[in-house]
């Protein structure tokens, strides 16, 4: 497919090779202005999920059978046509969504970064991960027989696009790109709030499994606004995993879904999260000013539509944290609105922050600036530890460029305010050498409640690499062991498959003697080279 095909936007769904379209439509909504966008886009309904669902089936058995370097070549190809697109693909998400040009740029780079990340991790072994144990004929009392280990697809894995990333987190992100190097059918329930960009990823996808000679159910994009639409793909008995990014509420209706199906099925919900980050005395005493001009810097990125804004900040009362206050109220009073990705989300921020306001034993300290249709104003609010502690609204998500500073008396009341908090996706720790005693007694609390600790920086901002995590307990995310955003994201795919005693003829290539992949294995409890041929 040439990249003017891939480029010409229809409004259809794409059902494998097929583009589905018909009277009932839909229309994106450009933020800035509130004006719908051309063209209509196609609502799947219960029919296109029943056949998504069968195509992805039958590309099962084929596709979780190619090898590491054919999965690897594909997701390689899908980052390429990705790039393809050029300035057409920007464009779009930019007028769908509100981002600006260079921030919708740097998201590309993240999702054809990812999908490179994954294909050399699918090359490095990392899908199979092969372990052998020899067999011990003569062990007594009892023998052990021959032992080889590999890991394979669950099966068909339904993703749902985020709101917030359209590229990273949606058709072509992190979710879609660990399920197809778990060697898993991937079927995308496109985000309405962008279906142009969805289209045109879908596209370059699509272009890619053609070009890979893969069966066409590998991908398939459906478009809609129900949410029928989704139910109705978790509840398909053929689909084995779910992927999620999104509400507390949306998440876990999907959740119910998925553990009321006759065969239940696990869904990777990312969902609240409100990043609470720790002023330690020290480092607040020495930075209050710089501390404050990083916060707010963290806080308005991107009108605060990030899922690791910092939306807490707790530190000890007293005259540090008097001047951190002091500056971070003046630099949100400064801060310009932002547009909003949909006029739902601006209508929830401006909810979330009227109830902050409303509350006896909060203070507002600063709004930013007017804005105009779909805004974000700034807002900072703060309360004490006591409050907070007593009522649990506060404690909840704003999902925007809201946040609410914590004042505690002492030791004790910051350590009652981490134990009280829920799951969350980070917890960060802003410290100096002084502040190492009270940052100790504080993490293996913090551990408890959060997927990654930072010391000195700011939650915003997700490196793609190996040991990453993007996780935590709930309601940051469903499943707290494991992670969005890395290449540990596959291990949500897979599953492990235990050969014993089956001759070599039979055996996977991952595991038989000779090591005809060449993959790095697991030998009898020690690393074997890739060149090793044992046992």
């Amino acid at each position: 497919m040439s990249a003017m095909d891939m480029t010409n936007l229809t409004g259809a769904a794409l059902l494998g090779s097929r583009d589905l379209t018909g009277a009932a439509t839909f229309q994106a909504i450009d933020p800035a202005t509130g004006t719908a966008l051309e063209p209509a886009f196609f609502e799947a309904g219960p029919a296109e999920v029943g056949q998504a669902a069968a195509l992805a089936a039958q590309a099962y058995p084929l596709y979780r059978a190619t090898t590491p370097e054919a999965r690897a070549a594909f997701l390689d190809a899908i980052a390429g046509k990705i790039e393809a697109l050029g300035d057409t693909l920007i464009a779009r998400a930019a007028r769908e969504t509100g981002l600006p040009v260079a921030r919708l740029t740097g998201e590309r780079a993240r999702t054809t970064g990812q999908l490179r990340l994954f294909a050399s991790w699918v090359r490095a072994g990392g899908a199979d991960e092969p372990r052998l144990d020899s067999a011990l004929p003569e062990r007594t009392p009892l023998p052990r027989a021959d032992l080889r280990l590999r890991h394979i697809g669950l099966g068909p894995v339904v993703v749902f696009g985020a709101s917030n990333f359209p590229l990273a987190f949606s058709v072509a992100g992190g979710d879609t790109a660990s399920a197809l190097a778990a060697g898993c059918p991937v079927i995308v329930k496109g985000h309405p709030a962008h279906p142009g960009t969805s289209e045109l990823v879908g596209r370059a996808i699509r272009a890619a499994v053609v070009e890979a000679g893969l069966p066409e159910g590998v991908f398939s994009l459906l478009t809609g606004t129900s949410n029928e639409l989704g139910g109705a793909l978790v509840a398909d008995p053929r689909i084995k995993a779910v992927g999620f990014t999104g509400s507390r509420g949306g998440g876990l209706a999907l959740c119910r879904i998925a553990a009321s199906r006759p065969e239940p099925i696990p869904v990777f919900a990312e969902m609240s999260s409100i990043n609470p980050v720790f002023l330690l005395p020290a480092a607040l005493e020495a930075r209050a000013e710089a501390l404050a001009a990083g916060f707010v810097g963290s806080l308005t990125m991107g009108a605060g539509q990030f899922c690791t804004n910092p939306g807490l900040v707790i530190a000890m009362a007293g005259p540090a944290l008097d001047r951190f206050i002091a500056a971070a109220a003046t630099a949100v009073s400064a801060a310009p609105a932002a547009t909003m990705l949909t006029p739902g989300i601006a209508g929830a921020y401006g909810k979330g922050v009227a109830a902050l306001a409303e509350q006896p034993e909060v203070t507002e300290l600063a709004h930013g600036g007017e804005g105009g249709v779909n805004a974000c104003r700034p807002a900072l609010f703060v309360t004490d530890a006591a409050a907070f502690l007593r009522e649990p609204l506060l404690s909840h998500e704003v999902f925007g460029a809201s946040s609410l500073v914590i004042r505690c008396a002492d030791e004790a009341e910051m350590a009652a305010v981490a134990a009280a908090l829920e799951g969350q996706l980070t917890a960060t720790l802003h410290l100096e050498a002084a502040d190492h005693a009270l940052a100790a007694r504080l993490l293996p609390v913090l551990e408890d409640k959060a997927g990654r600790i930072l010391a000195n920086g700011w939650p915003t901002g997700v490196e793609v690499c190996h040991a990453m995590v993007h996780g935590g307990p709930f309601p940051a995310t469903s499943d707290p062991r494991s992670t969005s955003v890395g290449t540990l994201a596959i291990r949500r795919f897979l599953r492990p498959v235990c050969y014993q005693d089956l001759p070599d003829a039979l055996l996977p290539a991952a595991v038989q003697a000779g090591n005809p992949l060449g993959l790095p294995r697991l030998v009898d409890g020690t690393p074997a080279s890739i060149g090793e041929t044992r046992p």
